[in-house]
């Protein structure tokens, strides 16, 4: 069995929980999340906890516990904290900007600027035109478009040109011998 399942998902006070047959919904501060739970999945609320239990024991449902736990803790975090990911764009002549339909602008290195259209519930920030913020309560979707901006122009591996994760590091190649 799972042991991130059996631990419980504490609630705070300022969250509210709904739970209609397998459909849960999460309000808090940052906003409103809803997730549909898998039938072979229960669970119970107290007064300050989310506790999700089995139905049977067979492998796929041992499977979608622990996943069904994490998803329920991340959207509790995503209502009352938020996520986020930063990346950073390095090379020379390499931008970034926000147009005014809330659209992210990259000029990195093609004969065309490349345009993003932001989902939902996701903000973008652009700091010096080289650090873009992602902000959101979906934690899938805020590393879904972060992953998109950064497939973009992945750094390559030469000089270190690209878009990358604030904290990732790049293993750089030495490059042709000289004589």
């Amino acid at each position: 069995m799972s042991r991130i399942g059996k631990s419980p998902i504490t609630i705070e006070s300022n969250i509210n929980v709904i739970i209609e047959n397998k459909q849960i919904i999460i309000k808090g501060p940052k906003g409103e999340l809803r997730h549909t739970l898998s039938p072979q999945i229960n669970i119970e609320q107290n007064s300050t906890e989310l506790i999700v239990s089995l139905n049977t024991y067979d492998k796929t449902s041992k499977q979608l516990y622990g996943l069904s736990r994490t998803i329920l803790n991340n959207m509790v975090i995503g209502v009352s904290k938020g996520f986020y990911k930063t990346l950073e764009i390095q090379g020379v002549g390499y931008r970034a900007q926000i147009d005014k339909h809330n659209k992210l602008i990259l000029n990195v290195g093609y004969s065309h600027p490349v345009e993003i259209n932001t989902p939902n519930g996701i903000t973008i920030e652009v700091e010096n035109n080289t650090i873009i913020k992602i902000h959101g309560i979906n934690k899938e979707t805020v590393g879904q478009l972060a992953a998109r901006i950064r497939s973009i122009k992945p750094p390559e591996p030469y000089k270190g040109k690209g878009i990358r994760y604030t904290n990732e590091i790049i293993r750089k190649k030495v490059g042709k011998a000289g004589k």
